[in-house]
C-alpha cells in the first residue's frame, strides 16, 4: 500500500514566493516563554548537529569514501552512485536527519518543540554539515548561549507555529502568531500598500525572528532588550510600485570596490560612488569600536602583557569579563550596524531601479568578490558590491515576472581577477574580445570603434573593447 501511494503521489508544484515582515507585541510572560522555546531549540539543534557530525566523520573514514573520490569526474553516474550509496549506508541525508530528530525529540523537549519545528531544525543542521561534506565550508559552528538561536520556522501554516488573521467587529482585521498557548499580536499598517498586498496572499509558513534592541528602553523592546518579528512566507509575487519601470537600452557596468561605472548605449555614461552616504555612519561605528576596546582593557588587565598586547589564551585561563557599560556599548554598536545594513540595502535598491529603468540588457564582468574582501576589506564591507549585483539579479527576475519582458544579464571574464559565476537560475552567455593594448597608457580614453560609447573617459569605461554577439535572452519560465 505504501509503495502504491508513493507511486501515485505527485510532486508539489513550485510557486513564486515573497516575504513580509511584521513586528510583534509580547508582554513579559510571553517573552519569557518564547525565550524558553528558543533555548530548547538551540539545545536540540546542537544535539542533531553533534550526531550528524559523528555520521559525517565515520562516512569519511570509510575506505569506500576514498574509492569514490578516486573515480574520475568524467564518469558522473558511477561517481554519483558511489557517494549516494555511502550516504544511504551512514544515514547522511535530509530524510535520515528527520528520523534522527524524531528519536531525539523526547521528554521535555517535546513540550517545547513541535514535530514539524524539529524537522526544520534537523534540515538546518543537515545543510550546515552538507556544506562541510561538499568542501564548501571547513567546519560547523554550534550555537552557544551567547550566540543563541534567534530564528525558528515552520513548514506549513495549519499546525504548530502559525499566523492567523481574525476579523473584528469594527475596524481592520487583526493578525496573531499562535505558538503553543501564546497569541502574539502583530502590528499591521493596513494603509501601507506593501503590507496590504502581502496579507491578501496565502501564507505558506511563518518564521519567528528575535532581534536585540539598543536598550530595554527602546521602542517595542521587552525588559531584556529584545524585539520579536514574524516573517510571513507568502505565495505569489511581491508588490511592485508603479514608479519602477523597465527600459529597453543596453547597459554596461564596470563595478569597483567603492564605485560603479554605468555606460548605456544611448544615454550618457556616468561614474557613481557606491553608498557614499554611509561614510558618517561608518565613522560612528569606528568610534564605538574604540570605546569597546578601552572598556575591555579596563575590565581585563590580566589578559594583556606589559606592552598592551593580548596574551595567548591557554587552557584553564580566566574568562574575559564584560562590564555593564561594555554590554551597553555593544548593544549600541549592534544597533548602528543594523541601521547601516538597512540603509545600505535601501541605497542598493535605489541604484538597481535606476539601472533597470534605463535598459533591459545588462552586461557586467565576472569578478571574484572574495578576492576583493581580502584586498579591500573595509571598502567592500561598507559598500558591498557583491550584494548589489545579487540585488540586481533578483530585480531583473522580478521585472520578468511582472512585465513579461526578456531581460538579460551577461557576464564577461575579468582580465585581472579570476571569475566567479552567478548562482541561481539566470543564464548568461557573452562573447568578448580583449585587445592586447588594454594596458597601454596611450590608448586610455581613446575612441573604441566596436563599442557603443565613444569617446569614454578612462575612469568610466573598462579598458577592454566589448563586442556582444548572439545575445541570449532568457524566458519568463527560466526566471521562475
Amino acid at each position: 500500500m505504501g509503495n502504491k501511494h508513493a507511486e501515485e503521489r505527485t510532486p508539489k508544484e513550485k510557486t513564486p514566493t515573497f516575504l513580509l515582515e511584521l513586528p510583534l507585541v509580547a508582554d513579559a510572560g510571553q517573552a519569557a516563554r518564547v525565550d524558553a522555546h528558543l533555548e530548547v531549540g538551540r539545545q536540540f539543534y546542537n544535539a542533531v548537529l553533534s550526531a550528524g557530525q559523528l555520521r559525517l566523520r565515520r562516512m569519511r573514514a570509510d575506505p569506500a569514501w576514498q574509492a569514490a573520490r578516486a573515480i574520475p569526474r568524467t564518469q558522473k553516474q558511477e561517481r554519483r552512485a558511489a557517494f549516494v550509496a555511502l550516504r544511504e549506508s551512514y544515514g547522511f541525508s535530509e530524510y535520515a536527519f528527520h528520523q534522527l530528530a524524531k528519536a531525539l525529540r523526547v521528554s521535555w523537549l517535546a513540550e517545547h518543540l513541535d514535530a514539524v519545528l524539529a524537522q526544520t531544525l534537523a534540515t538546518r543542521a543537515y545543510r550546515a554539515l552538507n556544506r562541510v561534506c561538499l568542501g564548501k565550508a571547513k567546519r560547523v559552528r554550534f550555537k552557544s548561549k551567547s550566540r543563541r538561536l534567534d530564528s525558528i520556522e515552520n513548514k506549513r501554516n495549519d499546525t504548530g507555529m502559525r499566523f492567523v488573521i481574525e476579523t473584528q467587529d469594527q475596524g481592520h482585521p487583526q493578525g496573531y502568531l499562535l505558538w503553543h498557548d501564546d497569541r502574539l499580536p502583530a502590528l499591521i499598517d493596513w494603509d501601507d500598500p506593501v503590507v496590504a498586498h502581502g496579507l491578501a496572499h496565502e501564507v505558506k509558513y511563518a518564521r519567528l525572528v528575535r532581534r536585540q534592541a539598543s536598550s530595554p528602553r527602546a521602542q517595542g523592546a521587552d525588559r531584556q532588550g529584545e524585539r520579536y518579528f514574524v516573517q510571513l512566507v507568502l505565495k505569489g509575487l511581491p508588490h511592485h510600485k508603479p514608479k519602477h519601470t523597465a527600459g529597453s537600452d543596453t547597459i554596461g557596468l564596470d563595478l569597483g570596490p567603492t564605485s560603479i561605472a554605468i555606460v548605456p548605449r544611448q544615454a550618457e555614461a556616468r561614474l557613481e560612488p557606491l553608498c557614499a552616504e554611509l561614510r558618517p555612519d561608518a565613522r560612528a561605528i569606528r568610534r564605538l569600536q574604540r570605546k569597546m576596546e578601552r572598556q575591555r582593557r579596563a575590565a581585563n588587565p590580566e589578559h594583556y602583557d606589559e606592552r598592551g598586547r593580548p596574551k595567548k589564551r591557554a587552557k584553564g585561563a580566566p574568562r574575559w569579563k564584560e562590564s555593564r557599560s561594555y554590554q551597553a556599548t555593544r548593544r549600541r554598536k549592534a544597533t548602528r550596524e543594523r541601521k547601516l545594513a538597512a540603509h545600505r540595502k535601501s541605497l542598493h535598491g535605489r541604484l538597481v531601479h535606476q539601472i533597470v529603468r534605463v535598459g533591459n540588457t545588462i552586461i557586467t564582468e565576472k569578478i571574484s568578490y572574495k578576492g576583493w574582501q581580502k584586498r579591500y576589506g573595509s571598502s567592500v564591507g561598507r559598500c558591498a558590491p557583491g550584494m548589489l549585483i545579487d540585488h540586481l539579479r533578483r530585480t531583473v527576475v522580478s521585472c520578468i515576472l511582472h512585465f513579461w519582458l526578456p531581460i538579460l544579464i551577461q557576464q564577461i571574464p575579468s582580465p585581472r581577477v579570476p571569475g566567479m559565476s552567478f548562482p541561481g537560475q539566470v543564464r548568461r552567455r557573452a562573447w568578448w574580445q580583449h585587445t592586447s593594448e588594454r594596458n597601454n597608457a596611450r590608448m586610455r580614453g581613446r575612441s573604441c570603434p566596436e563599442a557603443w560609447v565613444s569617446p569614454v573617459p578612462e575612469r568610466v569605461c573598462p579598458k577592454v573593447r566589448a563586442k556582444p554577439h548572439k545575445s541570449r535572452f532568457f524566458s519568463p519560465g527560466e526566471g521562475k
